[in-house]
């Protein structure tokens, strides 16, 4: 096991690139949608099975959270948790969630701050963008821009916003530690990471190769998952402070057998996978 080769590298960010691109596709055209991560009918391994409407936001987002807003943004949502509520936003706060797809936290994000604050959803997709921004024009909601660019080179300045947040697409970036870095770069002092993403835990090492190299585990969210303990470390690494690791869903226990039946391969008894809810906060001073 390893990090992607450079060729390795330029295939898996094209296949994500057209993965989250055909989701994208399918709600503009069909009003259907892949979840990646919350549906055992789609499976995390890249199945293009198609699940039931309202399968995307159950358990992630109240039904409160998502009635006023266009059903496309909701059906596009390929997340694992409900960043928005996690990271408690307040009237007035800037917002960037990295890779915004759909742009649902988006959208929740803005309602949250208010006309005075501002929420930005940064994604890399031409497709997802286009959907974004024209469910942002159905919600009527005008303290939100869409940037293109990836995460890893965020086109924001220095300390121009008080939260980050994004919902299982840490993952996916193939150089976690310049995503982190980005990150702090653009947050202010006191500024907030609160981020929805897949964590193993356990020791990856015993994680079958198959699964750790596999295009489709890279693009539907399993491969590029962090460890807990490495995730809170790469944290640390740029200036977060009370770094931390809240697990939220077990996948192995909701979807394990259908994951590995996807994957074609078994993951150790002593490894798990899970949602969570990882957290760090920039110093003050």
């Amino acid at each position: 096991m390893g990090d992607p080769t450079t060729a390795e590298t330029s295939d898996l960010k094209e296949e994500i690139r057209e993965r989250y691109a055909e989701r994208a596709r399918e709600v503009s055209e069909q009003g259907a949608a892949v979840n990646c991560c919350g549906s055992a009918a789609s499976s995390c391994c890249g199945s293009t099975q198609v699940v039931p409407n309202d399968a995307f936001a159950q358990g992630l987002y109240h039904v409160t959270e998502t009635s006023e807003l266009p059903k496309e943004a909701v059906l596009a949502s390929l997340g694992c948790g409900n960043p928005t509520a996690l990271a408690e936003l307040h009237e007035g706060e800037v917002v960037l969630d990295l890779g915004s797809g759909g742009g649902i936290d988006v959208l929740l994000s803005a309602r949250r701050v208010g006309s005075t604050g501002k929420a930005y959803g940064l994604d890399m997709t031409d497709d997802m963008l286009a959907l974004a921004r024209e469910n942002q024009r159905q919600a009527g909601v005008e303290n939100v821009e869409f940037l293109k660019g990836e995460i890893e080179d965020v086109p924001l300045p220095d300390m121009s916003v008080d939260v980050i947040i994004s919902n299982c697409v840490i993952n996916l970036s193939l150089d976690k530690d310049k995503v982190l870095a980005e990150a702090f770069r653009v947050l202010k002092p006191g500024g907030r990471f609160a981020v929805s993403d897949m964590v193993f835990q356990g020791d990856l090492s015993l994680v079958p190769d198959e699964i750790m190299r596999s295009v489709e585990a890279w693009g539907g969210c399993i491969a590029g998952a962090l460890e807990e303990r490495d995730n809170v470390a790469r944290l640390v690494r740029p200036g977060g402070v009370d770094a931390a690791v809240v697990p939220t869903t077990d996948y192995r226990a909701k979807y394990g057998t259908d994951l590995e039946r996807a994957c074609g391969a078994k993951l150790p008894d002593d490894v798990n996978l899970v949602g969570a809810f990882v957290r760090a906060t920039k110093p003050a001073s």
